[in-house]
């Protein structure tokens, strides 16, 4: 929207969170997450009006919600934010395995329990694959949830087979880049290489590369994924600043990309897991209100993925587009994301 200043942001080292650290317990091995947790001015707001879950997506950090969380601050709101796991200063285990949605739903209903010790039901907003994670999280823990607001991945029901990701590919052909990740080509790639780092990240961003008889174009294609012999070429990202990227890229470098990586390896222990709900929740109304918001640049997820979805949903489901933005809809257009989501919130303030 022109004409309007990009609203509030928080900056790394942003005093206005606080780090905190939390063991999951009962796992066969210790897993840690790290999380930020904000507070409402305790002068405008005595006690918080509600608490508010964010989880991020593929590849980012908790930072990626830096311009929604003043503004739920505004609103009264506490607001946690992990680093999901494989990500900053959260523990990154190698093996796929522990990246199943049903491990990561008990890992966020751990903390939202730490927080909110009285289990308190909280309000959820996701993005990508923080948004594949709610919708489970919802289903594996529904006590501990009181409203969703998503964008760009809409909920799907539980399959009754397992199929591998290269038949899903086959049949979603614009998410051929998820295949080059789960391969470990771009892990490769990068190796221990700061710049290889910052330009997969920049390409992740909108960064763009020169091709001869093109001119600039994006380095990240859905179909293919990154040309991983370019990643030194990419361009700066439109989207994120100098210090931003800085920051990414000091973060990224603690643990190298396998962790993030590892969420694509996940299909098939994912499909298993919910063979035994597939027909429990075949017809699986949630009973809480919720928002989806897709974008209108985005090919690999096109608004008409919500088609029916408001048959999942027995409190009504708000079904919103922004048509300008791209994938990083809570960074590319964070006024027209705070004004949606403030909206939705009016009903639980």
């Amino acid at each position: 929207m022109s004409g309007i200043m990009s609203p509030d942001a928080l900056t790394p080292n942003d005093p206005r969170v606080t780090h905190h650290y939390t063991t999951i317990p009962s796992t066969s091995q210790e897993i840690t997450y790290h999380y930020l947790l904000a507070n409402p001015d305790p002068a405008s707001f005595p006690q918080p009006t509600a608490t508010v879950l964010l989880l991020h997506g593929w590849p980012d950090l908790s930072l990626g919600w830096r311009y929604q969380v003043p503004f739920l601050l505004s609103l009264g709101l506490r607001v946690i934010i992990p680093d999901m796991l494989g990500y900053g200063l959260t523990s990154a285990p190698s093996s796929p395995s522990g990246y199943s949605l049903k491990n990561l739903s008990f890992h966020m209903a751990h903390i939202i329990r730490q927080v909110n010790p009285s289990s308190e039901p909280v309000l959820l907003g996701t993005h990508d694959w923080g948004a594949f994670l709610g919708w489970r999280l919802a289903i594996y823990y529904p006590e501990l949830i009181k409203g969703i607001f998503a964008f760009c991945i809409p909920y799907s029901p539980p399959e009754t087979k397992v199929t591998s990701l290269e038949e899903h590919v086959k049949r979603h052909p614009e998410l051929g880049y998820q295949l080059q990740n789960a391969r470990g080509e771009v892990e490769e790639a990068v190796g221990g290489s700061e710049k290889r780092l910052r330009g997969w990240l920049n390409a992740m961003f909108g960064g763009g590369v020169t091709k001869e008889e093109e001119g600039v174009v994006m380095a990240f294609d859905p179909w293919k994924g990154v040309d991983v012999s370019k990643l030194e070429e990419v361009g700066v990202s439109p989207l994120v600043s100098e210090e931003i990227m800085d920051f990414y890229v000091e973060e990224y470098s603690r643990n190298g990309i396998r962790g993030p990586m590892n969420w694509y390896r996940t299909r098939e222990i994912n499909l298993e897991d919910e063979l035994l709900l597939a027909e429990k929740y075949a017809n699986w109304q949630f009973q809480v209100p919720a928002m989806i918001v897709m974008v209108g640049h985005d090919p690999a997820l096109p608004p008409e993925l919500t088609d029916g979805m408001e048959n999942y949903f027995a409190k009504g489901l708000i079904k919103e587009v922004i048509p300008e933005a791209s994938h990083w809809v809570l960074i590319h257009t964070p006024e027209e994301v705070n004004k949606l989501v403030g909206e939705f919130l009016e009903q639980f303030l």
